[in-house]
């Protein structure tokens, strides 16, 4: 029985776009532009769709997600705290709605936002993931799948021996997941 591994569907970690911490976010938006435009999309059905933040000595300290840069566009979303797990929590639509009105979100017209986002520090608006969110060169792709469905991640960073050397995306998983069942049905179907 093949058994495959995180190692079999990760994207090396020198194939994925950085960016210093105190780069703009304006930069951060631009280098993941850039990167999407140039990638190889016969290796690569799918887009990367955030960036790996790095510190002064090139160690990645976070990300930054696209849904990371909306949330800098309203700077209220800082203060309400974490809403990564708001959704999850079976709050109705009319509570969220609520919130809207209650922290007055989105006074100013979007062209303003859009440029005082364009200023802060990638810092200061940077997703760093937890213990929960690292997995091992080796670990299998079903350990891999349960962590992914567990913490609700788009994405896990993927190590060896303490070092990050890939990202494991919840996309390349799906996309593993969805070839395997159609192998599948067709030999099934052939029998």
């Amino acid at each position: 029985m093949e058994i495959i591994t995180v190692k079999d569907l990760m994207v090396p970690i020198e194939e994925y776009v950085t960016i210093h911490e105190e780069a703009t976010l304006y930069e951060a938006v631009k280098a993941l532009e850039k990167v999407q435009e140039e990638q190889d999309r016969k290796r690569y059905h799918y887009l990367h769709r955030a960036i790996l933040v790095l510190n002064k000595n090139r160690k990645i300290v976070g990300k930054i997600s696209q849904l990371d840069v909306l949330m800098a566009l309203e700077p209220k979303y800082k203060a309400m705290g974490d809403m990564r797990n708001l959704a999850r929590s079976g709050l109705g639509l009319e509570f969220i709605k609520s919130m809207f009105e209650k922290y007055s979100l989105c006074e100013l017209p979007f062209t303003d936002m859009c440029s005082n986002a364009a200023d802060i520090k990638v810092k200061d608006c940077m997703y760093t993931p937890g213990e929960g969110e690292y997995i091992e060169l080796d670990t299998s792709l079903c350990e891999a799948i349960h962590m992914l469905v567990v913490g609700h991640h788009q994405s896990l960073i993927v190590t060896k021996a303490g070092e990050i050397v890939g990202i494991l995306r919840l996309t390349d998983v799906f996309k593993n997941v969805f070839q395997t069942m159609e192998s599948q049905k067709l030999k099934s179907e052939n029998i």
